[in-house]
């Protein structure tokens, strides 16, 4: 059968040293999860270590390692230390009995446990018979390890060489759409079956879409796959006039989507790449209310996607507006590829792009190890190697802690003195308690270069001037922003970098043209927002963007009662 490598059942592994909760651990997840699943419960540390040591030798996969909370921190981390390294897809959990995870001392380990990566969040043991408290949480640990888990064998199966530049690149487009898709070699036994059905001479990627009749797509542009998967990137010729146009789907759009839809407005999103912006690419986002277990930025903003449209926002991917006029009482926007659409009112949530290195000989490398932003999909083909994270910011931080799971060694190169000027101090304390991370602080890469692919770099001390060679796999650069404002005209004010000016900002520029001060979002030109990355002086958080997004629909709603009414 045509990629049949799905392998043996994935372990679910319990530690506790009480044999009668060990016993109702292993019942309910015998219950809940014994038919897809292998259970295997341990009294000790030795023979936990023991088990995680003998399914890494087979080459077995490990999904959820639950370790009791009572055993003492030596033994505890010994045991979470094997999974990190072993398995780095496992996820963790401290196990805790009822009642007691507020206690000072349990509190304690599970927040210390959490802020130095041993575990992903704690799992309150069941006491009664279908427990399904924790069997729910449980199936969540579950679902969100066989959505990243690489060995899995899913709905989309990527083939192609393991350098392909080309191949990396629809990884990416397929990880931040949140579609599900596998990576398979194309020296691999699923690679050459794949291969030699679908593919032609000269071709570098195949694209397998298993769930949608088995059908391949062979070297597909971008476009080509997500219309393959069913994601809208046309409009209706008789379909072009809505009440908001949102012009970009990060948090900010997909905030300002979500409002807008929800009260009445009829609404189009437009967004030039994949769902998400920036924040679709990090790796684990832990400081949004809501998620104390964190969740990728992926997952994030697929949920605002659905959301939206749940409500009746319509979406266009794929598609880039060029051009933006005022028609009378109404805007003009031109997008590539579909015409001309209009609106009562414009929300630009654009975001900004990573700045480049613009170190000539690794741009030649862009794609053949070295890439731009922090997609997590590129960490699995780095496991035992070494990588390199460029940047300050939480999505720097964050990456470099994503990859730290499967590298032997990773740096993190900052211009700046310190992180703390420009990263959460949970990340930073998950950095220092990470052994793999180096931190390199006042230090630039200058050059880099590799056979076909990224082998070394040259990294500068700034105040020094001294430099080192580093043998690398992977560079991730994050540095930072540039607006994506250039297709504007300009009525809209922006600042010296190219950042929307707004409200009081916009108030004071000589383009504002109304006797009326502009509202908080409100641009130089009237009936037209910014919100999120794109505007002045944001706050570059996730949550303050899907704050904006939220805020603005009630500025649109006085524009349109002022302006049409």
């Amino acid at each position: 059968m045509l990629g049949a490598d799905w392998g043996d059942r994935p372990l679910l592994l319990a530690v506790d040293t009480e044999p009668v909760h060990l016993h109702r651990i292993e019942g309910e997840l015998q219950r809940a999860f014994g038919s897809d699943y292998g259970i295997r419960g341990e009294l000790r540390c030795v023979d936990a270590v023991a088990a995680l040591e003998g399914a890494h030798a087979r080459s077995e996969r490990v999904a959820v390692v639950l370790v009791d909370a009572g055993l003492p921190d030596e033994e505890r981390s010994r045991i979470f230390a094997a999974a990190r390294t072993l398995h780095p897809e496992a996820r963790r959990a401290m196990l805790v009995p009822w009642g007691s995870w507020a206690d000072r001392g349990t509190a304690q380990r599970i927040l210390r446990g959490v802020a130095v990566g041993d575990i992903d969040y704690y799992v309150l043991k069941p006491w009664t018979p279908r427990d399904e408290l924790f069997h729910r949480t449980i199936a969540e640990f579950v679902q969100d390890w066989s959505r990243n888990e690489p060995q899995s064998f899913r709905e989309v199966v990527v083939v192609a060489d393991r350098s392909s530049a080309r191949g990396f690149a629809i990884s990416d487009l397929l990880s931040r759409n949140r579609i599900p898709y596998s990576f398979r070699p194309r020296d691999s036994d699923t690679g050459r079956q794949v291969f030699d059905r679908f593919g032609a001479p000269g071709t570098e990627v195949v694209v397998w879409l298993r769930a949608l009749g088995g059908r391949a797509l062979a070297d597909p542009t971008d476009l080509e796959i997500v219309e393959a998967w069913g994601m809208s990137t046309r409009l209706p010729d008789d379909d072009r006039e809505y009440d908001v146009l949102v012009v970009g789907a990060g948090p900010g759009g997909l905030g300002a989507s979500v409002y807008a839809a929800s009260e009445g407005l009829r609404t189009l999103v437009v967004e030039r790449e994949a769902l998400g912006g920036q924040a679709g690419t990090s790796s684990l986002i832990r400081n949004y209310l809501g998620f104390s277990r964190g969740l990728r930025g992926s997952e994030l903003t697929q949920r605002g996607y659905q959301q939206a449209w749940v409500f009746g926002a319509q979406f266009v991917l794929m598609r880039e507006v060029g051009g933006l006029r005022r028609a009378g009482d109404r805007f003009v926007l031109t997008i590539a590829d579909i015409g001309e659409v209009s609106a009562r009112a414009v929300i630009l949530a654009s975001g900004v792009s990573y700045r480049r290195l613009e170190v000539p000989a690794l741009e030649q490398l862009a794609g053949r190890g070295v890439y731009y932003g922090a997609n997590v999909s590129a960490a699995h083909a780095l496991t035992g190697l070494v990588a390199a994270v460029v940047g300050g910011g939480n999505s720097a931080g964050q990456a470099v802690l994503h990859l730290a799971r499967y590298c032997s060694r990773v740096y993190l190169v900052v211009r700046g003195a310190d992180l703390a000027q420009s990263m959460s101090a949970y990340l930073i304390d998950a950095i220092d308690a990470e052994p793999v991370i180096e931190v390199l602080t006042e230090s630039e890469v200058v050059d880099g270069s590799g056979d076909g692919r990224l082998e070394r770099v040259r990294i500068r001390h700034r105040a020094s001037g001294r430099e080192r060679e580093v043998a690398l796999n992977g560079l991730f650069v994050m540095i930072g922003a540039q607006p994506r404002t250039d297709w504007l005209p300009a009525e809209v004010g922006r600042d010296g970098h190219g950042f929307l000016l707004t409200g009081a900002d916009a108030a004071r520029s000589e383009a504002w043209p109304l006797e009326r001060p502009p509202q908080p979002f409100e641009t130089t030109l009237p009936g037209v927002f910014a919100v999120g990355d794109v505007r002045c002086g944001s706050v570059k958080r996730v949550a303050s963007a899907v704050g904006e997004g939220s805020v603005v629909v009630s500025q649109v709603h006085t524009h349109l009662s002022t302006a049409h009414g």
